[in-house]
């Protein structure tokens, strides 16, 4: 296939990227580096079979020649990049998006979108089925990136419903790896590097708040798995298993031998008490679920850190 990834240098990007062409796909890259690095995709330039180009993608989309899919992964998606943000992050989840979205259509090609478990908000219900419509604040800070994947996924359906385009909408749950940023300010990296630079471990509200963490090589077999199925409607992709933030520091501190405090500051507004998704759909449809335990993904993604961090 010749795949078209927004986003490509970002940190799901490039392992989306990689992934492909060692399956022997051509991938054409685009991403105006906002918030992802080439760094990440530097040794993708080695090969024949891709091309990146910084571009924005709210702005109209060219590409020439065939294309089979388009994968829009272009967005921040750390509280701390859409906090910094917020108005490109609302443009490239609407703007962006049907920009996306009518350039599949002309190539006659399916459109996949990186939607999130952030469309569930602060949820009240656990564990998370797609049927879930969230309990989201529109305007307050978190409200940025909420709202655009809610749109994008609205947009999406629109265009599946009226131009009979095949889409296909990835709901993202919390997932880590090597590629993240230091200063990615989600809560694995923050550990990772006050950990291993032995200062305190920040841990937000009483950190009995949980999260289910997916290793991003789970994740990115799954996305294909999806990609090349005949699922229109969103999908929850992520690890079933929960843990809460005080039990991930306390780990990560043990596993990196760390003389780290954890130390306790107030919850960030709006959010999530609960984050674990339903992975029925996944299991029954995609024959899809999560191999890489906790642990195992944490020792690479410190062995990642140790080396970003010389």
């Amino acid at each position: 296939m010749r795949i078209v990834i927004t986003g490509a240098a970002g940190f799901l990007g490039s392992h989306l990227s990689r992934y492909f062409i060692e399956k022997g796909h051509y991938v054409i890259g685009i991403d105006n580096l906002l918030t992802g690095r080439i760094e990440n995709i530097q040794d993708l330039f080695k090969t024949a079979k891709f091309e990146f180009y910084k571009y924005d993608v709210t702005n109209y989309i060219h590409v020439s020649g065939k294309v089979d899919s388009i994968l829009h992964f272009a967005s921040p998606a750390s509280p701390i990049d859409y906090m910094k943000y917020p108005i490109p992050t609302l443009k490239v989840g609407a703007l962006g998006t049907h920009k996306a979205l009518g350039f599949a259509k002309e190539k006659k090609a399916v459109f996949m979108l990186a939607s999130t478990s952030e469309v569930y908000g602060d949820p009240l219900v656990n564990p998370q089925p797609e049927s879930y419509w969230g309990n989201v604040n529109p305007i307050g800070p978190r409200g940025v990136y909420d709202e655009a994947k809610r749109f994008a996924e609205a947009m999406a359906m629109a265009y599946h419903r009226y131009h009979r385009l095949p889409v296909r909408i990835v709901r993202i749950f919390n997932t880590y790896g090597p590629n993240m940023r230091l200063n990615d300010g989600r809560a694995i990296p923050n550990f990772i590097t006050q950990a291993l630079k032995n200062k305190p471990i920040t841990v937000y509200g009483d950190g009995k708040q949980t999260r289910s963490l997916c290793y991003v090589s789970d994740l990115v077999r799954g996305i294909y798995k999806l990609l090349l199925s005949d699922i229109n409607e969103p999908v929850n992709i992520g690890n079933p298993e929960e843990i809460t933030l005080l039990e991930l520091a306390k780990t990560i501190k043990e596993i990196t031998s760390s003389r780290s405090k954890i130390v306790f500051k107030p919850l960030p507004v709006d959010d999530p008490k609960v984050r674990r998704p339903d992975i029925s759909i996944a299991r029954k449809k995609l024959r899809w679920e999560p191999e890489i335990k906790l642990r195992d993904g944490l020792l690479k993604t410190i062995s990642y850190f140790k080396k970003e961090l010389k």
